[in-house]
């Protein structure tokens, strides 16, 4: 917001200098304090076309930039920057702007016009959902919440992989498990099937039910029957555990019901119509060397069946065809081989394949008395989302998923997210939220909140703690749009972190209410409520909840 306007101005002085300005510059805060609260390049930038040294186009305009009174100080610095300090009447104002926009603060149309499908989670249907789904699961879905919240149309879509090998994998593990509940010994489980006790549930569960009529159908009809009943229990559990992590999804895609519907056999006749295939040892294969790739792919085995590339490139078409301008994929590090053939897909179909976005998560290890957690998904030792909630709750793990960059590995320290106290970073922010809360509470037991707040309040608010809160939160909209831009959602957990570390530091310095200063009070109350709401939108962006008492 004050960057914005610290433009404007700029602008404002070429024009009434007689200047040129058709090249871009920018306004940034300068990292050194000591060079004023911000600086601009413009006469660095704008020099050549005006016919002037930097220097001198500098002081020209530092002089016109001092006749406004928003300005405490212009200074030139180095071979032609200008540094601001910026006057409290400028920061007060801004601070009006922002208590009056409420709950819409930060809220832009920024994306407006770009239709954006997030794909995120889309775990194998075959068991409950683990740590790494709960990571992508925060990732995402506060990733669609910040996309929303600056005006993109963006959606929600979980794929979900229910045909293919492990599928058939996990019928046969539930019928190993229902002729042990039958009596039957069957030796050693395989080593391949799925151990989990989940497993051994849903054959009780399906004992009850049914019994051993299962056993007097047809092999075939049996697994059938047995894969029907597994994927739907099984996906029901993972909505459930996304329900509570506060991730609902728009749209579930089945892999099977895009086979049935034959978008398969499309995706294969496109490719040869685009005189991609050939055929070579029984097989055919998608030239996808000739598109960048690093060797040419498969696309239907000697035996007829095709590979799971195949129904992944026909499901991305569909996201197309449906309208989707632009298709962001959210998963582990173990689909780095992905990337390359499908974009490949998409220069071969002619279709752009910079609309096509993979972000890739990182490895994420659980660190409880300060040693890892081993686990291991086929033997069942594994740690699942609704574990991970039930032990340190929704709102700790979804804050310290998204705290750290996708890019890196994460290390959940079990430990503190069970802390009570500020050393565990989401219990800090929400601690803050709360002691405003009370605050706002108190004031209004004691008459000090008013009806409404008066515009000349905001004059009494010049102390620098003061004055750092509204800067913090002038930064929030750009942020915003940063955040989204470069996909890192930590931004925004980082940015909380230090808004609350502001407001601890200014209640700790200043008495917000004094019933012999009511006009203070009521600025200060005008203050941290401001400061309150914008916490609200930080905490819901991650999903997070806003207590108002701890």
């Amino acid at each position: 917001m004050i960057k914005k306007q610290i433009a404007d101005n700029v602008l404002e002085a070429l024009d009434n200098l007689g200047l040129k300005h058709t090249k871009e510059f920018s306004v940034e805060v300068p990292n050194n304090p000591d060079f004023g609260d911000y600086s601009t390049n413009a006469a660095l930038m704008l020099a050549k076309e005006n016919q002037l040294a930097p220097k001198q186009m500098a002081e020209k305009l530092a002089k016109e930039l001092r006749k406004n009174k928003q300005f405490k100080s212009v200074e030139i610095a180095g071979p032609g920057f200008i540094n601001f300090r910026i006057a409290p009447s400028l920061y007060q104002k801004v601070l009006w702007d922002i208590h009056r926009q409420g709950k819409n603060f930060g809220s832009s149309d920024y994306g407006k016009g770009e239709k954006v499908l997030i794909e995120f989670v889309s775990a194998n249907p075959t068991g409950p959902l683990n740590i790494v789904s709960a990571r992508a699961a925060a990732f995402g879905d506060t990733l669609y919440r910040l996309m929303k919240k600056v005006g993109y149309e963006a959606a929600r879509e979980y794929y979900v992989n229910d045909a293919g090998n492990q599928v058939d994998i996990l019928a046969e593990s539930l019928e190993l498990r229902l002729r042990e509940i039958q009596g039957e010994n069957i030796g050693e489980f395989p080593y391949e099937a799925y151990h989990g006790e989940y497993v051994k549930h849903l054959a009780h569960k399906l004992n009850a039910a049914e019994g051993v009529r299962i056993f007097v159908m047809p092999e075939k009809e049996r697994t059938e029957h047995l894969k029907e009943f597994a994927l739907r229990e099984i996906l029901e559990m993972q909505r459930q555990s996304l329900e509570k992590f506060d991730v609902h999804f728009d749209n579930w895609v089945s892999e099977r019901t895009l086979r049935q519907e034959g978008v398969v056999e499309e995706v294969l006749s496109y490719l040869t119509e685009a005189n991609c295939t050939y055929e070579k040892d029984d097989a055919i294969w998608f030239s996808s060397t000739k598109f960048g790739d690093d060797k040419d792919r498969v696309l239907m085995k000697s035996d007829g069946s095709i590979t799971y590339f195949v129904p992944d490139l026909a499901y991305h078409l569909t996201k197309i065809q449906r309208g989707y301008t632009k298709l962001i994929d959210i998963f582990g590090p173990d689909h780095y081989g992905y990337v390359p053939r499908l974009k490949a897909a998409f220069r071969a179909l002619n279709y752009d394949e910079n609309m096509l976005e993979i972000i890739f998560l990182q490895q994420v290890n659980l660190y409880e008395n300060g040693e890892r957690v081993k686990m291991s998904k086929r033997a069942g030792k594994i740690v699942t989302m609704d574990d991970l909630i039930s032990l340190v709750g929704k709102d700790a793990a979804r804050y310290f998923f998204i705290a750290r960059k996708a890019s890196a590995h994460l290390n959940f320290d079990l430990d503190l997210a069970l802390q009570k106290n500020n050393e565990n970073p989401v219990y800090y922010c929400q601690y803050a939220h709360a002691r405003i809360c009370s605050i706002l509470r108190k004031a209004r037991q004691e008459n000090i909140y008013p009806n409404y707040f008066k515009n000349e309040l905001i004059r009494k608010l010049v102390r620098p703690e003061e004055l750092d809160l509204i800067k913090k939160m002038a930064d929030f909209p750009e942020l915003l749009i940063n955040i989204v831009d470069k996909r890192e959602p930590h931004l925004l957990a980082n940015y909380t972190h230090e808004l609350c570390a502001l407001f601890h530091h200014f209640y700790n310095h200043y008495r917000v209410i004094n019933p012999k200063r009511i006009e203070l009070s009521q600025a200060r109350l005008l203050l941290i409520e401001t400061v309150k709401h914008t916490l609200e939108i930080c905490l819901d962006l991650m999903g997070i909840s806003a207590p108002e008492k701890m």
